[in-house]
């Protein structure tokens, strides 16, 4: 356990403190891989989308924080006076707030408005993650299936491969449908267009930015969240480094059998849903079974990316659906498949089945009600013109031509 405030220098509150401390470097590297994945006229919207969409999650979280749970705990009326368990335990969930808008934010690029994208984070922030927080940590229902009907442990998700992963994923999948694809990514049923993303290297700066602040993340909600010993960080770390490690070769291994030559951006895409998997449980998991999830996680991602556009004409250009509400859930459920108590798997699929029962139809009929209010999608022109003009006035790279406009003739 993590001790109180009277004891500051416990090993508990300095390794929670330090994981929270780096934690950040996740989304930072997530808005990287947006931003490098997108077109390069829509480049410096993409960027300056995630950091204010991360702000109004969270700011949102704070605002809401006395609505959704015990008013005593309400940092608004009296942080100062948490205990120090507890003041860890809402700054996790408030990186949680600012990190889910960013999954469906990248989904949507070189199309969704920044006022579009702000509505869907004060949305996931100030409602979905506090219910899915406080139903999944700490005393929450989901958390306290197996106290009260013998589930296992009851819910598994110490970082939030559910929670956080894959509610964004729900988000990132309702957006598409309301949104609807770019332009001339789909010219005909069952065709595809590619459209690269930009550059290369923000993509795979962002996949090593990343790695950092999630070993952060899983080391802080192994402690808050699963209950773990501090002595049980270094199998954390270890299987993170393995599941994305093993998630990234095996990825590279699919795109290089599959096209001839390893894709460098599914190859991070594959590296980051190794990540997502590792959230739920990286603290519990075997080594060999960390590396077989990864693997899974791997192999899954592209082929799953190439499903997505040819069978389902789903326009993501970040991979989100595949890398975070798929891996994500492949997370949630193996947290409960590889742990011998009787009844986790149960409560895994109970978790699976609120995210995917409620979450889903929930969000979807929240983004409908908000495109009527305002447009999601931005004009046909603007989507021309690039969104860095088109709403900010001024390209991210001013010196150099861009774009062409044949696709849209």
């Amino acid at each position: 356990m993590i001790a109180g405030a009277s004891a500051p220098l416990d090993a508990g509150f300095i390794a929670a403190l330090t994981g929270l401390l780096v934690a950040p470097l996740a989304p930072a590297g997530v808005a990287l891989i947006n931003a490098g994945l997108g077109r390069s006229r829509s480049a410096a919207q993409s960027f300056l989308g995630s950091v204010l969409l991360s702000a109004a999650g969270m700011l949102s979280y704070v605002l809401s924080s006395g609505l959704w749970g015990d008013y005593a705990l309400n940092p608004l009326a009296n942080f100062a006076s948490l205990a120090t368990q507890e003041k860890l335990a809402f700054l996790f969930a408030l990186y949680a707030a600012g990190f889910a808008p960013l999954i469906p934010w990248g989904a949507g690029a070189d199309r969704l408005r920044l006022t579009a994208g702000l509505s869907i984070a004060a949305l996931l922030g100030g409602v979905a993650v506090p219910l899915a927080a406080g139903s999944a940590w700490s005393n929450g229902w989901l958390a306290q299936l197996g106290s009260r009907y013998g589930l296992g442990d009851g819910l598994i998700d110490h970082a939030g491969s559910g929670v956080v992963q894959a509610l964004g994923g729900i988000a990132a999948l309702a957006m598409l449908w309301v949104t609807g694809a770019r332009k001339g990514k789909f010219p005909k049923p069952g065709l595809a267009t590619a459209i690269p993303g930009h550059q290369a290297v923000y993509v795979l700066l962002g996949g090593a930015v990343a790695l950092v602040g999630w070993v952060g993340l899983n080391c802080a909600g192994a402690l808050l969240h699963g209950g773990v010993a501090p002595e049980a960080l270094p199998l954390a770390v270890v299987n993170t480094l393995m599941m994305a490690g093993a998630a990234l070769l095996a990825t590279f291994l699919v795109t290089r059998i599959r096209f001839g030559k390893p894709d460098a951006s599914l190859s991070v895409n594959g590296w980051l849903a190794g990540l997502v998997a590792s959230s739920a449980g990286a603290a519990i998991f075997t080594l060999p079974e960390a590396i077989l999830i990864g693997v899974v996680a791997g192999v899954a991602t592209p082929l799953l990316v190439e499903l997505m556009e040819l069978a389902l004409s789903l326009d993501d250009p970040s991979g989100a659906v595949p890398v975070h509400f798929v891996s994500g859930l492949l997370g949630f459920f193996c947290a409960g498949l590889f742990t011998a108590k009787a009844g986790q798997v149960i409560a895994q699929l109970v978790g699976i089945s609120v995210l995917l029962g409620l979450g889903l139809p929930g969000l979807y009929l929240s983004f409908l009600v908000l495109n009527r209010i305002h447009r999601f999608r931005v004009d046909a022109d603007g989507e021309r013109l690039g969104m860095d003009m088109h709403e900010l006035g001024g390209s991210a790279y001013p010196e150099f031509v861009i774009h062409r406009d044949e696709s849209y003739r």
